[in-house]
C-alpha cells in the first residue's frame, strides 16, 4: 500500500465530525440514555453520530478499515473477515489503514445536558495512531494533528504544559471508581493527598485541555482504544508526553500524558509499568 496522505485523511476526519456535530447538537438537551449490555449508557444520538461519521470515512476512505464504539467492526472494502456488531480491541487491523471512533466521549454528562462531551476519531496504521481528533461540539473547538504536523485547535496550533513541579501543577484525572478497576486506587488516593489542585476533567474534554495547556497534565485510567487512540497521537504532536499502560485483566488501557516532567512523576504513582 502507498505511503498514507495525512493531511487528506484529516480532511475525510473533520468532515466526518462536521456530520457528527451536527448530529449530536440537534439533540442536546433532547435525549436520555439507555444502557448497554456492557453496562455502558448510549444515547440516539451516539448511534446518529457514528452512523454518519462512518458513511463520510467510508466514503473518503474505502480501503480503510472502521472500528466504532456502537457499531463495532467493518472490514476494508474487498478485505477479508466480516462485520462485527460489538467491538474489541483485537479487531484492530494491523495490515490495513483502521480509523477508530467514539461518537460520544462523556454519554452521561451528555445524557444529562453537560455541555462537554466529545467526540474522538483516530486513525491507526500497524495497529499505532497516526492522526487524531477531538471534537467538542457544544463549545465549538476541535483539536486536530497527525503525524509529524503538530496539533491546532481550530487551525491554530497549541502546545501541552511545560511545568515542572507537582506541587503548583493543575493535574486532572478520569472517574474515581475507574482506578479502583484497574487495581489502581492506591495511585488515586495518593492523588488526591499530594497534588494540591487535582480536578476532575474527564473524558475528551479533560484530554482537550491537556493539549491546550490548561491542565498540566492528566492520568485515566479503564479506558477502550476508542478512548485512547486520538490522544496518543496528539499529545506528542503537541510537545507533550504521552505514556500508555496495559491492564490485560480488564483488557482496559490507561494514560498517563502531558507536561514531560509531570508525566515521569506520575507514571510512578502507578503499579503498573508503562510500555
Amino acid at each position: 500500500m502507498a505511503p498514507l496522505d495525512l493531511e487528506a485523511a484529516a480532511r475525510a476526519a473533520e468532515a466526518a465530525a462536521d456530520r457528527a456535530r451536527a448530529e449530536i447538537l440537534s439533540r442536546f438537551r433532547a435525549v436520555t440514555a439507555e444502557t448497554k449490555a456492557d453496562g455502558s449508557p448510549v444515547t440516539e444520538a451516539d448511534r446518529a453520530a457514528e452512523r454518519a461519521i462512518r458513511e463520510v470515512l467510508r466514503a473518503a476512505t474505502p480501503d480503510f478499515a472502521i472500528l466504532g464504539e456502537e457499531y463495532g467492526t467493518e472490514p476494508a472494502s474487498g478485505a477479508a473477515g466480516s462485520a462485527r456488531s460489538e467491538p474489541q480491541a483485537s479487531d484492530v487491523d494491523q495490515d490495513r489503514p483502521t480509523w477508530v471512533v467514539d461518537p460520544i466521549d462523556g454519554t452521561i454528562g451528555f445524557a444529562r445536558g453537560i455541555p462537554l462531551a466529545s467526540t474522538l476519531i483516530a486513525l491507526l496504521e500497524g495497529g499505532e495512531p497516526v492522526l487524531g481528533l477531538i471534537d467538542l461540539p457544544m463549545l465549538g473547538e476541535r483539536y486536530v494533528g497527525w503525524r509529524g504536523a503538530g496539533c491546532r485547535r481550530n487551525g491554530v496550533p497549541v502546545r501541552c504544559s511545560q511545568a515542572k513541579s507537582l506541587s503548583r501543577a493543575l493535574v486532572s484525572h478520569g472517574d474515581a471508581f475507574c482506578f479502583e478497576l484497574c487495581g489502581e486506587g492506591q495511585a488515586w488516593r495518593r492523588m488526591a493527598a499530594e497534588i494540591g489542585v487535582l480536578r476532575g476533567y474527564t473524558d475528551g474534554f479533560g484530554h482537550a485541555q491537556v493539549l491546550g495547556g490548561g491542565v498540566d497534565a492528566m492520568v485515566d485510567l479503564h479506558l477502550n482504544p476508542w478512548d485512547a487512540a486520538a490522544t496518543q497521537v496528539l499529545v506528542p504532536e503537541a510537545g507533550g508526553r504521552c505514556l500508555t499502560f496495559d491492564y490485560p485483566e480488564q483488557a482496559k488501557l490507561g494514560l498517563v500524558f502531558g507536561s514531560p516532567a509531570l508525566v515521569e512523576e506520575l507514571a510512578g504513582f502507578l503499579s503498573a509499568k508503562p510500555r
